[in-house]
């Protein structure tokens, strides 16, 4: 009984002292509290394709076209594991990287069409005779000549062996590389007919390699773990805006007409068509030394001719 009382002692005992440190917890002495850390300052949010969308700004051009930027969906099912499946793994902001992509051409004209609730809640608000505006102001709104819409629709990651090996003592170990890409699909809907006037279809790989257990590095000094089908979203967002940058250049260049630079031409790649040669079945051989000699059909004259 002594000893279960002396345990029963030692537990209060550290529940005081647990509870005696949280009251003696003060907040900072200065009223202005501490001072923040800032490191690094705000900056533009470029890929190495934004080059490509801003060398089509100079270029003279008349008739500029006006997009409407609607619904570009993540479609590809995927979620973060240490969210427990409620985070997306990739971004839900790609229609506004559209929207952003054409702002960077300075070669369209874009009217609102994906968030109409405060545009059409002035409208009302005005028909109520509730704002400095009168309705008549308004007017006719300007129609879109084009209406931009798609999804992100892959999102495959995996991991590859590759560098040295090396083993100490039966446990072996060595570099690592992973290589994960997105895809993305977006189409040109005439906003007149209603029909596809035109379709992009791009995907980018991004490659890191391990720089120790679990551990990968992106994109020079950033390191992003990588567990087991888990990622962390930082590289894969910045292959997201790399497709709708190339996708929105297609469009103002293949589609529109706008010159392309050669610099900025789609890599094409016959890697599937080399597969499917590669998957063909392989043709049958027939043994000739199995093969039955043909016979000559008998020539019915020649044995009358004999006979005479």
């Amino acid at each position: 009984m002594s000893a279960i009382k002396n345990k029963m002692f030692l537990v209060l005992a550290m529940q005081a002292l647990l509870l005696s440190g949280c009251a003696g917890a003060v907040g900072p002495a200065s009223e202005a509290g501490i001072k923040p850390s800032f490191n690094f300052p705000v900056t533009n949010n470029d890929t190495p394709y934004t080059t490509c969308l801003k060398r089509l700004a100079p270029i003279k051009a008349v008739n500029l076209p006006t997009f409407a930027v609607g619904e570009v969906a993540d479609k590809t099912g995927q979620f973060n594991n240490d969210t427990n499946g409620t985070g997306h793994a990739l971004t839900q902001g790609v229609s506004e990287m559209v929207i952003s992509a054409l702002a960077k051409t300075k070669k369209a004209y874009q009217v609102e069409r994906l968030d109409l609730r405060i545009p059409l809640a002035e409208v009302k608000l005005a028909e109520q005779n509730r704002l400095t505006r009168n309705i008549a102001d308004y007017g006719k709104l300007p129609a879109s000549d084009f209406i931009l819409v798609g999804a992100l629709t892959e999102l495959n990651y995996n991991i590859i062996s590759g560098g040295s090996q090396l083993f100490v003592k039966g446990i072996g170990g060595g570099a690592r590389m992973v290589v994960i890409n997105v895809a993305l699909d977006l189409r040109v809907v005439d906003s007149k007919s209603f029909k596809v006037r035109y379709v992009s279809s791009l995907q980018k790989q991004i490659y890191g390699y391990e720089v120790e257990a679990n551990v990968f590095r992106f994109f020079g000094n950033t390191l992003i773990e990588f567990d087991g089908g888990m990622i962390r979203n930082d590289p894969l967002q910045l292959g997201v805006r790399s497709v709708v940058e190339m996708a929105v250049y297609q469009i103002m260049t293949d589609f529109i007409g706008l010159p392309a630079s050669k610099s900025c031409r789609l890599v094409e790649t016959d890697d599937m068509t080399n597969r499917l040669e590669q998957l063909k079945p392989a043709e049958k051989t027939t043994d000739k030394s199995k093969t039955k000699p043909k016979t000559k059909p008998e020539n019915k004259g020649e044995k009358n001719d004999t006979k005479s």
